[in-house]
């Protein structure tokens, strides 16, 4: 059964627990995140591209320029690298780019990034993101896989979804599902909300036996579903060390509510 790699946090979690110290929340996501997951009259798409901390609205992470940004349709892959542009936020680098949907059909984008080096987990952190967008509102294509080393194979239609629906998924590494796999949930806080603790910023929930994970989304915006596994190969560090790899399955999902 696949484990999350020891941490420099866990590691330190005694000493930390033990001097009274809180230990914060550091879930970090890898936001794709279009205007709109469905366009009733197709057309032209913007994605922004974030490495942060959704609920906590930051800090904004360093992204360098990913190594593959696409969109897949109709069976068909696109490179997108030359949409990339740069779209910094909040003093670090954060992408943006474009696209054209003319045809009816779901269009999956996804985006490999470059290793983040996080000195606080000693690992390098690799997320491979990914969201749908719905052209012409047709409910077709949602559920094609792109082939990402790790992914979340959606169960349920990701586009058009209410508040307060579930959310299914199947966790899979290089295609197989994963058994009990830890997915991390988070929320895009747009300030509406304030977490009565930090045991709320992060929901934790585990996969079954077939790496079948479910989520209710409670209210309205955009929601990430992050799978944590540790990669089959180690990395160097900054300091010549062999570390492990945090590699991320992650999909987003939009929750309409009712008023919005």
């Amino acid at each position: 059964m696949p484990q999350r790699p020891l941490t420099v946090a866990t590691a330190l979690f005694p000493v930390i627990v033990g001097l009274g110290l809180a230990l914060p929340a550091q879930a970090h996501f890898l936001e794709i995140l279009p205007q709109a997951d469905v366009l009733p009259e197709g057309g032209e798409v913007t994605l922004d591209l974030t490495f942060t901390h959704p609920f906590e609205g930051g800090p904004v992470m360093q992204m360098d320029r990913p190594a593959e940004v696409g969109v897949l349709a109709g069976g068909a892959k696109t490179d997108l690298d030359a949409a990339l542009v740069e779209a910094p936020k909040d003093g670090a680098m954060a992408w943006q780019m474009s696209h054209r949907l003319d045809t009816p059909g779901a269009a999956v984008f996804w985006v490999a990034p470059q290793p983040y080096w996080e000195p606080a987990e000693g690992a390098f952190i690799v997320h491979y993101a990914k969201v749908v967008v719905d052209s012409y509102a047709s409910g077709e294509g949602w559920d094609e896989m792109v082939g990402l080393p790790v992914e979340i194979a959606p169960l349920t239609r990701p586009t058009g979804v209410w508040a307060g629906n579930l959310f299914s998924g199947v966790v899979t590494k290089a295609g197989d599902p994963v058994p009990f796999a830890e997915v991390e949930v988070e929320f895009v806080n747009d300030g509406r909300f304030e977490a009565p603790n930090e045991a709320f910023i992060t929901q934790v929930i585990k996969a079954d036996a077939g790496g079948t994970f479910t989520y209710a989304m409670p209210f309205p915006g955009w929601w990430g579903f992050a799978a944590l596994l540790e990669a089959d190969s180690p990395m160097t560090s900054p300091e010549g060390d062999e570390v492990p790899v945090e590699e991320g399955a992650l999909i987003w999902v939009h929750a309409q509510g009712t008023e919005d």
